[in-house]
């Protein structure tokens, strides 16, 4: 049998595995481990374990801190200014809606599987292990592009309050296009330092978030009392130039779900806090409140803050970079102070957001190489720390380099897209758990209806965008709503539910799911054209990354240590001593 590395021991031995690819990709791409091993023999590839120090107020600390930061503070500047303008209240009550459909999928996985690889980890135990690389690698890009954008709009705001522009702070390369050549050094500077601490201990970060959190709040609550006592509610309904279109609604419907769209990258905290599962004390009872809750209570912040925010000033006069510090920096002199005290809280929920975030990109990379699929360095638990400092360190790196030159408008759409494309993927997942035991019952009902009710979704979303305005598209959209209910019903009344959870379930299965599926499809169908092209790009490298050499390692794996399973799932006891769900 080979061993590990048998693959990759020489350019010879490298050129016949090419040659295997076809029958390594059947054997491999569709092959899906077990719930028990992903806590037990698949954790033991990490060597030290993660420590249990988190509770539930550390979740929602951690929630609160890496959306808060990366939301209002990032993207609320332009979705109001290009797409929803004053509506942009309404773009984050809908994509928080969104956002806590797709976390109760995400708590169901987590309470039953509660492990640090997040998505990864829940679509390798479903669809199986190529699905979950796809899914991994965009999660990666995912949060480096968002800790990237976060990091750089942190200069503009230590800018804000200490008033030195942005472009002060920048230095332009003139022989790079545009959008890449805006060199940051001060973004480095953050990435790193976050990246050294969150190396050093979980519990440590958790607390230092807690502490910046609280901090964060209170300027929260100072903006959002300044903008509605200094704003004026005419700034809701009329722009600042009279050419501009007019109303709460400027844009239309349209406008307001593509905001949706752009300020879908403010929920990404969440999914970092289903990362540290693993290191949760009481899985079933902290994490449906920390997950859950903080989402809830972000988005009830997020409408507070937008609304003040549109309040302040005319919608196509809000700064894309620094909306709020920059809101009050045009108003009389007796206020150009409060510009500088908001800058100074938006730089520390920018901080605590980094932390959160590169928290979150680091579990999932260690899950990952847990997996085989890329090398089992980046798996590695330091014995001191118990954290896993190799990912931490490469993608810290990595963050910091994009950080370097990328500008934020570039790397908005990017984030957006790839969050909706895992939501997505963790909704159909959950879906498929509920209604699929692999082995006795026959998958093709449950994949026949996740298929039909995606192409309806799509069909919906298609017809919404680009069909004129007349009478006939009300009918169609009518039609495709009835189609999809239809189905939804079909398959709710003809297709049993074979697995119930034991701990924690979404409720009213599979409706809220599929809700989820729609919103995340239609938000997919708000982004614009070079966003898929770059989306594709991205997903196409993974593909090639996979076919030339995460198929061959994990068939190494495979053969060494009987490392996956193909098409098949134990049922162990719940009451496993080991079971990290019932420690305390």
């Amino acid at each position: 049998m080979e061993t590990h590395n048998s693959s990759f021991a020489n350019f010879s031995s490298y050129l016949r595995a090419l040659a295997q690819t076809p029958a390594r990709f059947a054997r491999r791409a569709f092959s899906a481990t077990t719930s028990y091993e992903e806590m037990s023999r698949v954790r033991a590839k990490s060597g030290s374990n993660m420590r249990r120090t988190l509770r539930w107020y550390d979740l929602i600390g951690l929630g609160i801190g890496g959306m808060v930061g990366a939301g209002v503070f990032v993207t609320t500047g332009w979705a109001s200014r290009s797409d929803a303008g004053p509506a942009v209240v309404i773009s984050y009550a809908i994509a928080g809606v969104c956002a806590l459909l797709s976390a109760f999928c995400y708590t169901e996985f987590a309470v039953d599987m509660p492990v640090a690889g997040g998505a990864f980890s829940y679509l390798r135990v479903t669809f199986g292990e190529f699905a979950a690389f796809i899914t991994g690698a965009n999660l990666i890009m995912e949060y480096v592009m968002s800790n990237a954008a976060v990091s750089r709009s942190f200069t503009a705001y230590v800018g804000a309050a200490i008033g030195v522009s942005a472009p002060k702070w920048r230095f332009t390369v003139h022989g790079l296009p545009n959008g890449f050549n805006e060199i940051d050094f001060a973004a480095v500077a953050t990435v790193l330092f976050l990246t050294f601490i969150i190396c050093y201990s979980t519990r440590q970060s958790s607390m230092l978030n807690i502490v910046l959190t609280v901090l964060h709040i209170l300027f929260i609550v100072f903006v959002i009392v300044m903008g509605f006592w200094r704003g004026d509610t005419k700034n809701l309904t009329e722009p600042a130039n009279p050419k501009h279109p007019s109303g709460f609604f400027p844009y239309g419907a349209s406008g307001v779900f593509n905001g949706a769209a752009m300020v879908y990258l403010s929920y990404i905290g969440y999914d970092a806090v289903s990362t540290m599962a693993e290191e949760v004390q009481n899985p079933v009872k902290d994490i449906p409140v920390g997950v859950s809750g903080s989402v809830v209570i972000v988005t009830i912040l997020y409408c507070l803050m937008s609304a003040s925010m549109s309040m302040l000033l005319p919608y196509d006069m809000i700064d894309t970079e620094a909306p709020f510090a920059a809101a009050f920096s045009g108003k009389s002199d007796g206020w150009k102070w409060v510009s500088n005290v908001i800058g100074v809280g938006a730089s520390f929920g920018i901080l605590t957001s980094l932390l959160v975030a590169m928290l979150g990109q680091a579990r999932y990379m260690c899950v990952i190489g847990r997996s085989g699929v890329v090398p089992e360095w980046f798996a590695r638990v330091h014995p001191k720390t118990s954290t896993p400092v190799n990912a931490s360190a490469f993608l810290g790196i990595l963050t910091a380099a994009i950080a370097l030159f990328t500008d934020l408008n570039v790397l908005l759409n990017l984030v957006s897209i790839g969050t909706l494309f895992v939501f997505y993927m963790v909704a159909n997942a959950v879906i498929y758990r509920r209604y699929v035991k692999v082995g006795t019952t026959n998958p093709w009902p449950t994949l026949s209806f996740l298929f039909l009710f995606s192409v309806t979704s799509v069909i919906f979303t298609l017809i919404w965008r680009f069909v004129p305005p007349y009478k006939s598209k009300a009918f169609m959209l009518g039609s495709c709503s009835v189609i999809a209910i239809a189905v939804l019903q079909i398959f709710h009344c003809m297709v049993r539910q074979v697995k119930k959870p034991e701990f924690w379930g979404v409720p009213l299965m599979p409706w809220i799911p599929c809700i989820s599926i729609f919103l995340n499809i239609f938000l997919l169908g708000s982004l614009d054209g070079p966003s898929y092209v770059r989306f594709v790009f991205f997903t196409v490298l993974a593909v090639l990354v996979y076919v030339l050499y995460s198929v061959h390692a994990s068939f190494d794996a495979e053969g060494d240590e009987c490392f996956g399973q193909k098409n098949g799932e134990i049922v162990h006891e719940s009451t496993e001593s080991e079971d990290p769900r019932f420690k305390v």
